[in-house]
């Protein structure tokens, strides 16, 4: 059987002006899925609705706080604190980013986000593992900032040495951070990629027909 590859509009934290804009049907088209990695207006997420037929999966940043009194983006799928899978693809969200004052706006402490992560273990498990981790913040080490603000989770790394997904999308780093920030590393067998603003990759489609097997340690993809 015959697979194509499945092309993926990964966003986050700045909203394009190439999307928004009158040309977003034309830049949109032939997009499989939208990846929202968070702090993105919610005006923006739903006016990307109208030009694909894709779906938008996102998890929450830390600046969506507006979300709570305005409501969820609609026509949007809210894939955090969950592991949901879009055609076989099967998808860790984890949004927010590390703690560091005292609003409630998808801030979370180290301990509480690996509470987060251990939660998800059984979805996990039962699913046969993970393909992608869906973040907003990084992981600690990896391409993260020195400040509170935007260091990233030392469990999002127990996470991915657990699981070993082959993608693990973020946001939170904007790139004008540092001039030496990639868009694309590895770790491990891990493709990182940094979703600031956009980013389109492509990755094998994948077969919800494939047999999966119960026990995650003996996937080799």
């Amino acid at each position: 059987m015959e697979h194509t590859n499945v092309k993926i509009l990964a966003i986050s934290d700045v909203p394009s002006k190439a999307l928004w804009d009158y040309d977003t049907r034309a830049r949109l088209e032939g997009i499989d899925l939208i990846l929202s990695c968070g702090d993105l207006p919610k005006k923006y997420l739903e006016y990307l609705t109208n030009f694909t037929a894709a779906p938008i999966l996102y998890v929450h940043g830390n600046h969506d706080g507006s979300y709570q009194t305005e409501g969820e983006p609609g026509g949007c799928i809210c894939v955090d604190d969950q592991v949901y899978t879009w055609k076989g693809l099967r998808i860790m969200g984890l949004g927010g980013c590390q703690r560091y004052n005292k609003e409630d706006t998808y801030q979370y402490t180290e301990k509480a986000m690996r509470r987060r992560a251990h939660k998800l273990e059984h979805q996990a498990h039962k699913k046969g593992g993970i393909d992608l981790l869906l973040t907003h913040a990084p992981a600690k080490g990896l391409n993260d900032g020195d400040d509170c603000a935007h260091r990233g989770f030392e469990c999002f790394n127990e996470i991915l040495d657990e699981y070993q997904p082959k993608w693990f999308i973020h946001g939170h780093i904007h790139l004008n951070y540092d001039a030496k920030l990639p868009r694309v590393c590895t770790r491990g067998n891990t493709t990182v990629i940094n979703a600031t603003e956009r980013y389109v990759f492509e990755i094998p489609d994948p077969d919800p027909a494939e047999e999966r097997k119960t026990l995650w340690r003996m996937l080799g993809f």
